[in-house]
């Protein structure tokens, strides 16, 4: 791509870095990319960071064409830059926007732009232990009209966030509340594709969940209320006996890039890892017999967020005496062990930026 800059006259003082939390700050730039259906992708650029202007008839606003991704820039012992794993998020935001209709953007052209915005504002990124630069590309309707209907018009924009851990807990058991009448999404919908909506509706569940002590909400499948597919906007993972096992891929769970990373590792370990359906009746089961050593969730923002309790239909179970786990923390200490710099990357998942 031939990518314009324009550098902002003012530059934003740099947050400290031992008090960041979570999407808090915004870098001094952004990468802004445009498509219609005449041209095509064009007018690439690096601008300042500001509001992005629209109609009051953009069709996002109405009819919800919205994609966005999430991963993160890191520096290694040496102060180099490096991605990990960016070409998943290209394809799977590629993925998202076939299925919403929208414009699908080539993944190297993905990849080449957060490869040079991070570039571009590699001062930002933290040094901090436990912190990283997190890069949000989202991408979004900007055709003004009331009709629903594909749109003609889209714009793809990437931010930057240096970040602490997402929970300020740190690496630390949650409880989880198991809902049993709230669905996140189902088969043939868009619960595989990184859409606002897919968030906007998990809302009044983890309202619900709040209310009642708990961090996070257990999703269970949309027909039979039976199967245990994510916790909050993170894939799952339960370490039953000497099996760990998750959620199968099958149109209703997200192709999650850390959920990936973390069977891969745990199969070259030798663990037993099983992409199934589990019921929820087999994982309290399990629970009450302490058949269930460990659980955890899994994602970009927060990498593992270990399970300690579990509350279903108000009966509740502890996990592990309400500690993280040993193979939970291990799998943690290894995958950002890779994605900082600090263990080989044996898998060859990180993209060093030059």
């Amino acid at each position: 791509m031939e990518i314009k800059v324009e550098r902002a006259k003012t530059l934003k003082e740099k947050p400290d870095q031992s008090n960041l939390g979570f999407g808090k700050y915004f870098t001094d730039h952004m990468f802004v990319y445009d498509w219609d259906s005449e041209k095509g992708w064009h007018d690439a650029r690096i601008v300042p960071y500001a509001p992005i202007q629209m109609d009051p008839a953009t069709m996002v606003l109405h009819y919800a064409q919205e994609t966005f991704e999430g991963l993160k820039a890191y520096r290694d012992p040496e102060g180099n830059v490096q991605l990990f794993r960016p070409e998943m998020n290209a394809k799977r935001m590629r993925n998202s926007n076939k299925r919403l209709c929208m414009a699908e953007l080539p993944e190297e052209e993905f990849v080449e732009a957060v490869e040079t915005l991070v570039k571009y504002e590699q001062d930002w990124i933290p040094t901090a232990p436990e912190t990283s630069l997190y890069i949000r590309p989202f991408m979004f309707a900007t055709e003004p009209g009331v009709g629903v209907h594909p749109a003609n018009k889209y714009k793809f924009v990437i931010i930057l966030t240096p970040v602490g851990n997402y929970y300020p807990e740190g690496v630390a058991p949650v409880k989880i509340w198991i809902e049993d009448e709230f669905v996140r999404a189902v088969k043939g919908g868009t619960g595989f594709t990184k859409c606002g909506g897919n968030y906007a509706g998990s809302l009044a569940a983890q309202v619900k969940a709040e209310e009642h002590g708990y961090t996070q909400v257990l999703w269970l499948d949309a027909q039979e209320r039976k199967y245990v597919e994510e916790v909050g906007s993170m894939n799952i993972m339960f370490l039953i006996n000497d099996t760990v096992v998750t959620a199968p891929l099958e149109g209703s769970v997200l192709p999650g890039v850390t959920r990936d990373s973390m069977l891969t590792i745990l199969r070259d370990w030798g663990y037993k890892v099983e992409e199934r359906h589990l019921s929820v009746d087999e994982l309290m089961e399990a629970g009450r017999t302490g058949a269930l050593k460990e659980a955890w969730g899994t994602g970009t923002a927060a990498v593992i967020s270990p399970v300690g309790e579990l509350c279903y239909k108000g009966e509740e179970v502890l996990i592990n005496d309400f500690k993280t786990g040993e193979l939970t923390q291990k799998l943690y200490d290894t995958l950002t062990g890779i994605q900082w710099g600090k263990l080989p990357d044996k898998f060859n998942w990180i993209h060093k930026v030059k």
